[in-house]
């Protein structure tokens, strides 16, 4: 007897696996140890990748850094600018940049960034541009990619056994004869190739195989075969007479893909550039390194000479304690410059260093040889502002996005256009017992023995079509959308490259203009450093003889170090400056010599390069009069190419230009060039009368400042005979003498009238005679007190 159970023994079990199920239990084991420290650590530590890099030779042989407390170092190299930036652009995979172009070219401190290291995948790179071409998704063989031959094929295997809601047989038939299976049994092959092309213009054509193998009872007793083959080719085309219709349209992905790279090509020139004016800034940094560094020390000993007179003195009871305080604090405060100037040296050093890809320390000491040059440069203004809009890489890089929202703009115009294609097929049939026999037999189907492949190729079986189809989206919302975001784009793009060249404009006026600010102030400087070396000389002479305080003289020489250092920097500026104004004006390359190109390619690419080439020569050129689609390049940027591959003139690429633009004039100063007119400088209230200095012992065959036909007036300037200096004497440059002591050697390079020399002219790098330079501090450290006379 079999009496039904209850629900609720079940409705149990049922709601205890739903509790045991919702909580999470880990697996039993039998054995196992209780101890998880070792796992419970290792998840939590930092893990470090397994990977095996070799350094450099420069890091992994680096030596200890140059300091005060250990200056030694073997020998000076003696380098030029251009081997700076030669050395710089060899060792620069890495594209590094000290960021001193966002400064201005203005002057900084020397430094070591770390932006490599704080952003890596910031840092630009050689391999960028290769890197943008070769992207499989948006790079340009990404986008031909499209036009290219595609095959696909599949092969399918299917079987079928089911029952059949039918009569086993028919009324009034014999029992032998079944006319509707009860149970369908199939076995069903298909496979299927197929090559497609897509043009330039749009259109596809397509060219396919299809065989088919059927075994099945679906036809009962009627059947003549009971399994057979099927095969068919056919060939087939879809051509869009609207929407998709054109090489132009249908070369918008190329287009595009090809400005990406380019923009990627602009922003690679930008960063060399960068490169190679962080370069000069440092070169020039590091050559006022060493001026700062000569001027502290001249400054030191001069102060070290006038403690030791006033030690001497309070040891003989003339002066005062105080006075030989005063003297020995001037003394230690020259002293805390000149270790501050010899300690940025050293990183000036380092920074030229790491811009030129070298060890940090390898026994030698970079010693700048090129000068400043002293020459007063001009530019045109209506020249390079003209030439700055054309070779400006950031412009060329907002004009490349210009074209391609023109392009983007032309794709979405496409997709207002309905869809119409017009269609055509033509199939080739044919049907056997067998696929293929590797001869004919001449039997077609459905006799026994037949092949698919020999009816086929009899031709008796053909089909075609013809037709097309429509569509198109009724109101047209999104491609309505598409057009107008593509015309604001646009317009965006249009207002950025306008004001982008506003900027450049400015930025180009504010270069020129602190270029020849700089001429000026090295001017003024250098004055400032003859007249506070005379007054240092006069003053020292009157102390000595007791004539004056030696506040008096401590202040002047302050102000001698101040205006000699303050003469080296304006002349550093102003070298750096006119580097300056080739970088806005995007000539910054062409006037350091540096030209870029591609690398060597793939031997691939020269297999298919002379493919193509043998095909155009091989072929006949017909002349239309005009080109679809239109062209979207100009040509290759200016980079002072010659030859078959010279760029198209420059005032072919300006805006509105008629004639060409007259090369940048090259100013070679004559060698009595007339002075130059000074600003106009307020009077902030009357002359001093001048100073008595027959009552003040003053020699008098001596005069110091002499005036040329402008009586007694201090202000007056003294003739080029008694005050030749810069921008004053009747050459507008100024020579440098090393003087060279066996028993304190120090960078003494001062100026000298008596050694003059012409300025190189402007179209070459500067080629000046090499200054003299010697170790530095290599006199040991110095005493509190004064040694012994």
């Amino acid at each position: 007897m079999n009496r039904p159970h209850g629900r609720g023994p079940q409705w149990l079990l049922l709601w205890l696996a739903v509790l045991i199920g919702c909580q999470p239990r880990h697996p039993f084991y039998l054995r196992h140890d209780e101890d998880l420290a070792t796992y419970i650590d290792s998840a939590t530590m930092l893990a470090y990748p397994d990977l095996e890099h070799p350094s450099l030779d420069e890091t992994a042989f680096n030596q200890a850094p140059l300091t005060l407390r250990h200056p030694e170092f073997q020998v000076f190299w003696d380098l030029t600018l251009q081997e700076a930036v030669q050395t710089a652009l060899h060792n620069s995979k890495v594209i590094r940049s000290t960021g001193s172009v966002r400064f201005g070219g203005l002057a900084r401190s020397p430094a070591v960034p770390d932006a490599l290291i704080a952003n890596p995948q910031g840092v630009a790179t050689v391999y960028d541009p290769a890197i943008f071409e070769s992207d499989p998704n948006l790079g340009v063989e990404a986008a031909l990619a499209a036009f290219d031959a595609q095959f696909a094929s599949s092969l399918f295997w299917n079987t079928t056994d089911r029952p059949q809601n039918r009569l086993s047989r028919a009324p009034g038939v014999g029992e032998d004869f079944v006319f509707f299976p009860t149970t369908l049994t199939r076995t069903a092959a298909t496979y299927t190739a197929e090559v497609s092309k897509r043009s330039a213009t749009g259109t596809q054509f397509f060219f396919r195989n299809i065989t088919e193998y059927d075994r099945s009872n679906t036809g009962g007793g009627f059947q003549a075969l009971n399994s057979f083959y099927t095969t068919q080719f056919e060939t087939e085309f879809r051509h869009p007479v609207l929407r998709g219709n054109g090489a132009r349209v249908n070369r918008v992905p190329v287009l595009i893909a090809r400005i990406r790279t380019d923009v990627s090509l602009a922003e690679f020139e930008a960063n060399v550039r960068n490169l190679v004016q962080d370069v000069e800034n440092a070169y020039w940094d590091l050559h006022c390194a060493y001026r700062n560094l000569q001027t502290a020390k001249v400054a030191r000993d001069s102060a070290l000479g006038s403690w030791r007179i006033a030690y001497n003195k309070l040891q003989a009871g003339t002066e005062p304690l105080q006075v030989e305080a005063q003297a020995r604090q001037q003394y230690f405060t020259f002293r805390a410059q000149t270790e501050t100037a010899l300690n940025d040296l050293y990183n000036s050093e380092t920074a030229l260093r790491w811009l030129m890809g070298l060890a940090t320390t390898d026994g030698r000491l970079i010693r700048p040889i090129d000068e400043p040059t002293t020459a007063r440069v001009a530019f045109d203004w209506p020249v390079v502002s003209a030439e700055a809009l054309v070779r400006s890489p950031e412009l060329r890089r907002i004009k490349w996005f210009v074209k391609q929202r023109e392009l983007e703009l032309i794709a979405a115009r496409n997709l207002l256009l309905p869809e119409l294609n017009i269609v055509g097929l033509y199939r080739w049939y044919g049907a056997g017992d067998h696929l293929v026999n590797s001869d004919r037999n001449g039997l077609n189907f459905p006799t026994p023995g037949s092949t698919a492949f020999d009816v086929l190729t009899e031709g008796d079986f053909q089909e075609s079509r013809i037709g097309f189809d429509f569509a198109f989206p009724v109101g047209f919302r999104q491609e309505y959308a598409g057009v107008r975001n593509a015309q604001l784009s646009l317009a965006r793009e249009h207002a950025r490259l306008e004001d982008a060249e506003l900027n450049v404009s400015s930025l180009l006026a504010q270069a020129i203009r602190n270029m020849e600010a700089q001429y000026y102030l090295a001017q003024s400087f250098f004055s400032a450093r003859l007249a506070a070396a005379e007054e240092v000389e006069s003053v020292t002479q009157l102390y000595e003889r007791g004539l004056t305080t030696l506040d008096l003289v401590l202040r002047a020489q302050q102000r001698l170090a101040e205006s000699e250092i303050s003469f080296y920097r304006a002349l550093c500026e102003y070298n750096k400056g006119i580097a300056f104004v080739h970088f806005r004006k995007g000539s910054l390359l062409e006037y350091n010599n540096v030209m870029l190109a591609e690398g060597p390619w793939p031997e691939k690419a020269y297999f298919d390069a002379e493919g193509h080439a043998r095909r155009r020569a091989a072929s006949y050129y017909l002349d239309y009069g005009w080109t679809q689609p239109p062209p979207v390049s100009s040509g290759p940027a200016p980079q002072g190419l010659s030859g078959a591959h010279e760029p198209p003139p420059l005032f072919e690429m300006l805006p509105g230009a008629v004639e060409p633009i007259p090369a940048e004039p090259v100013p070679t100063p004559p060698p009595a060039p007339p002075i130059p007119p000074q600003p106009e400088i307020p009077e902030l209230g009357p002359p001093l009368p001048p100073p008595d200095l027959a009552r003040a012992g003053w020699p008098q065959h001596r005069s110091v400042l002499r005036a040329s036909g402008h009586g007694a007036d201090h202000r007056a300037a003294p003739s080029a005979a008694s005050y030749s200096g810069f921008g004053h004497a009747a050459t507008p440059a100024i020579g440098y003498r090393g003087l060279q002591s066996s028993s304190s050697p120090a960078y003494d390079v001062v100026p000298a009238a008596a050694f003059m020399a012409p300025p190189a002219p402007f179209s070459t790098r500067r080629e000046a005679a090499p200054a003299t330079y010697h170790a530095p501090f290599a006199d040991g450290p110095l005493h509190r007190l004064p040694p012994a006379r």
